[in-house]
């Protein structure tokens, strides 16, 4: 049967920036996406999208004929909740409170319409489920959902060896090693939960590895790394410095020492060396972070909240990110001093102030980046990025008073 992974119209904006750039399903809590979450416990090799129409060439619906399960792209499945969502008939609808998590359609072509006008209330979940309703909780649910995909990526199946006689290995039974990983005298300590090393990914000499830790296919852990704990490091990234309770989603490099704290950084990012980010304030006061949606800032009611950073976007050597701050999609921040805690899509600046990162350049800098990936800046690409840099042209206030300088080469 079909799968349907919608954006609740409720909670899609609380996600942003990370959302400006894909649908909710498609972000990375764990080991795997909230898609492949559904799809390695539905069985089913490939799920439909429904999003943004900005954003369905790059993650299309497919056929919408038919029957289908139409399931919130926020919820992370569990067993009791996918067979829950399995025994649905045609017709029926499950809710968790007032959130829908999932109706079974004997006929998805008016999809759209339906989710609009609401779903008859059939059924209510067994045990409340994990919602990915803010930023926030991607890292805070990180380290309980790598337990979860690691049972269901490891179940009956045979980790590879650590092959490696000076790497020190604690509680090896919580290790899973794919295909193709390289480990190099390191120390893998997973006592406090378990460690997944995807396929063909490095971790390279003197690293620190404390579980739970996911690193995914094709990355790297950089030499003297230390990892400490609740840790997701994507596709084809690479981490080094000293990491605690955050998630890297892919295609980013951290790849230097400073210290990145209960933090969201998206694809094509890469934080200049020595770049720190705060995730405790000196009052040890509860969190306020801005809120795309609601135009200003939100109380998180957390106490260590550290960077969020949109798709594509860098910063330079020694940049010091204040607590909590929010960086959007193709923002580029350099120089001395704290910037401010939320830096709009395409800013081009820090502490001494901001400009337009005008689109040309940042897809000059996407082109170079994505290419080292043997991948392209395509035009269903750029189609995206230009909505957003129309969409989110009211946050780049000094817009509407000083026009902008030319801007210099970009040296990354």
């Amino acid at each position: 049967m079909r799968v349907l992974l919608f954006d609740d119209p409720a909670i899609r904006p609380q996600l942003l920036p990370f959302t400006f750039t894909r649908p909710v399903a498609a972000l990375r809590c764990g080991i795997l996406t909230l898609a492949e979450k559904w799809q390695h416990r539905l069985g089913v090799a490939e799920v439909g999208y429904l999003t943004e129409a900005y954003l369905q060439a790059k993650f299309p619906a497919g056929n919408t004929q038919g029957a289908a399960l139409l399931i919130n792209g926020a919820v992370c499945p569990d067993d009791v909740l996918t067979k829950q969502v399995q025994a649905l008939a045609p017709g029926e609808a499950l809710f968790d409170e007032e959130t829908l998590v999932a109706a079974h359609l004997a006929d998805a072509t008016q999809v759209a319409e339906l989710i609009q006008d609401g779903f008859q209330r059939t059924h209510e979940v067994a045990e409340p489920a994990t919602v990915i309703q803010a930023v926030w909780h991607l890292f805070l649910r990180n380290g309980a959902e790598i337990r979860r995909d690691f049972d269901l990526l490891t179940r009956g199946r045979q980790s590879a060896p650590v092959g490696d006689v000076h790497t020190i290995v604690y509680a090896p039974e919580s290790i899973f090693i794919e295909p193709g990983v390289k480990i190099r005298a390191a120390i893998l300590n997973a006592e406090n939960g378990p460690i997944y090393l995807g396929k063909n990914s490095q971790v390279h000499e003197g690293a620190i590895i404390s579980g739970p830790l996911a690193l995914c296919e094709g990355s790297h852990i950089n030499a003297g790394a230390k990892m400490r704990g609740d840790n997701t490091v994507g596709p084809y990234s690479k981490v080094g410095g000293e990491v605690g309770n955050s998630i890297v989603l892919g295609y980013s490099n951290k790849g230097h020492d400073g210290y990145l704290g209960n933090s969201v950084i998206g694809e094509w990012c890469n934080l200049g060396a020595d770049t720190n980010t705060s995730n405790l304030k000196n009052n040890y006061a509860p969190v306020k972070i801005w809120s795309h949606s609601a135009g200003r800032f939100v109380n998180t009611g957390q106490q260590f909240c550290g960077l969020m950073m949109g798709d594509h976007s860098k910063c330079g050597i020694n940049t010091m990110f204040n607590t909590g701050t929010v960086v959007g999609v193709g923002a580029n921040i350099f120089g001395a001093g704290f910037p401010r805690t939320f830096i709009p899509s395409f800013s081009w600046g820090g502490a001494a102030g901001f400009e337009t990162f005008k689109l040309p350049k940042v897809a000059e800098v996407a082109e170079r980046v994505m290419a080292r990936r043997q991948l392209s800046y395509d035009a269903t690409e750029q189609a995206i990025m230009q909505h957003i840099y129309e969409a989110t042209a009211k946050d780049r206030v000094w817009e509407k008073s000083t026009p902008a300088a030319p801007q210099a080469g970009i040296e990354l």
